[in-house]
């Protein structure tokens, strides 16, 4: 792959580009800026969330990107307190109308359980997964997928489900690294997406990555979604810099060393490092 717009092909036969752009934390005139110089410095895969509350803002960049719809794939995601048969359609609608959108490229269930929710969240689970699939079929979402699942947050939604899972969006990033869950979705043929590629700042306070960056007279950042793309993980940087949006896109010309990616794989901590199994939400 050359650049960020390249593509994987889900199980579906949809094609999802190697590289994201996040918009979690920004609202407003920024998020529209940012959207349209993301769109404009060659990402075509714009990553929300209904708990972002920028869906309006997303929307609008799109539309004033002058990058054609069909080649923006826009992906959103179902709060936890949406999990249901019914509320699930009713948010997805919802989720639409704000972006301004006729369809989804990609939906996603943004967390397992819910903390008000845990006694009946595999049950609820299933329901809401009956929702994406009917949207899914209707052709309203070209791909369904979830957000932060653990490989028993996948088997539990799975048993039973007649469309399996493409996409599984995960905290992911030097110090964290879920290799356990990477490993069970590429087995099942589910494309793993990372939030928090900079482990929310950490990585820029991490002395051995700015060191291997100089090595490959790269940044920080870079370093890190090469790390992610070279184990098969699609980013999903984020920055409002226009310079910083479009440095991290430059992934292309250089490649980690083995050696280097295992010690990066060593490293320990920094970022969130949330548990789904221990809801906050």
């Amino acid at each position: 792959m050359k650049s960020v717009q390249d593509t994987y092909l889900l199980h579906n036969g949809v094609a999802i580009p190697c590289v994201g752009y996040g918009t979690c934390d920004t609202d407003g005139e920024v998020t529209v800026r940012s959207v349209k110089c993301a769109l404009q410095a060659g990402y075509r895969l714009i990553d929300t969330a209904m708990f972002y509350k920028n869906e309006e803002s997303v929307g609008k960049g799109i539309r004033e990107s002058g990058v054609p719809r069909e080649e923006i794939t826009v992906v959103s995601k179902l709060w936890n307190y949406d999990h249901s048969y019914e509320k699930a359609k009713k948010s997805f609608q919802e989720s639409l109308e704000r972006l301004g959108l006729d369809y989804l490229d990609l939906y996603l269930i943004h967390w397992p359980i819910p903390k008000n929710e845990q006694e009946n969240y595999i049950e609820n689970n299933r329901e809401t997964w009956k929702a994406f699939e009917e949207l899914y079929h209707e052709g309203k979402i070209k791909a369904i997928g979830v957000s932060n699942f653990k490989p028993h947050h996948l088997e539990e939604i799975m048993e039973g489900a007649t469309v399996m899972p493409m996409v599984n969006q995960i905290e992911f990033h030097p110090g964290w690294t879920q290799m356990e869950t990477v490993n069970y979705c590429k087995a099942h043929h589910i494309a793993v997406q990372a939030w928090s590629p900079f482990s929310s700042g950490e990585l820029f306070r991490m002395p051995e990555i700015s060191e291997m960056a100089k090595k490959y007279g790269k940044d920080p950042g870079q370093l890190a979604l090469r790390w992610i793309f070279q184990h098969g993980v699609i980013p999903l940087p984020k920055s409002v810099n226009p310079e910083r949006i479009l440095s991290n896109t430059q992934i292309f010309d250089f490649e980690i060393t083995p050696e280097d990616m295992a010690y990066i794989d060593s490293l320990q901590g920094g970022g969130w490092c949330a548990d789904p199994d221990k809801p906050e939400f």
